[in-house]
């Protein structure tokens, strides 16, 4: 059986790509920082028939991040896929004028240190099978910086640099990555936006294996 592991879980778009993935023959781990939420959103992909066992860490704790996705391997199985997309808390989206070199520490190691972790933890494991793709998910600020939201921002087009390097360097491996950009929020109902469509715009970037840059939406502003 197959292994996801999706950083940054939850009950929206979380959940549904784990339902997404989870039809489509996999077992999915599940990682964020509350036990408690991971264990009760596993009991509900159950009764959805997905096999799903939850892993807390702190994305900002490397130690911990790794360690959890350690242990994901070692209960589910070698990792296949990787989504790293936890949801950055407000306190990073400061007006640019009043955030401080302070300030930029927590959305870096939010969202730049915890994904080369990540990676790093489940690269061993898609070397050993051969394959594996590697989905990012950021919001529209990764690719026009928002003077409203500096930390988020500025954080966000570092990941993206990472993860663009990381297409080119592991395409001749069969290691397959991508980004999706979400403009806007993440709602149930919106035409694009809603979860259950992500998931499945996140499982054909999986499938499909092309490009590294792909768009939920226009970006405001554009044709």
């Amino acid at each position: 059986m197959a292994t996801m592991v999706i950083v940054g879980a939850g009950r929206g778009l979380g959940a549904a790509v784990a339902r997404q993935f989870g039809s489509d023959g996999f077992d999915v781990a599940l990682v964020a920082r509350d036990q408690d939420r991971l264990d009760t959103l596993a009991a509900a992909l159950d009764k959805d028939g997905v096999t799903a066992q939850g892993f807390a860490a702190d994305v900002r704790d490397p130690l911990a991040l790794g360690a959890a996705l350690d242990a994901a391997a070692a209960a589910l199985g070698p990792i296949e896929v990787l989504q790293y997309s936890p949801a950055p808390p407000a306190e990073f989206m400061r007006p640019l004028l009043e955030t401080t070199p302070a300030d930029f520490a927590g959305p870096l190691e939010f969202s730049l240190y915890g994904a080369v972790t990540a990676v790093h933890a489940v690269l061993p494991d898609m070397r050993f099978l051969g394959r594996g793709t590697i989905l990012f998910v950021n919001g529209g600020s990764a690719v026009r910086p928002l003077p409203a939201r500096a930390g988020t921002s500025v954080a966000y087009a570092a990941e993206s640099a990472y993860a663009r390097m990381l297409h080119d360097t592991l395409a001749g491996e069969d290691i397959h990555v991508a980004q999706l950009i979400v403009p806007g929020v993440i709602r149930p109902g919106h035409p694009r936006n809603d979860p259950a469509a992500l998931a499945g715009a996140l499982w054909a970037l999986h499938r499909d294996r092309t490009g590294f840059r792909h768009f939920a939406g226009v970006l405001e502003g554009e044709a």
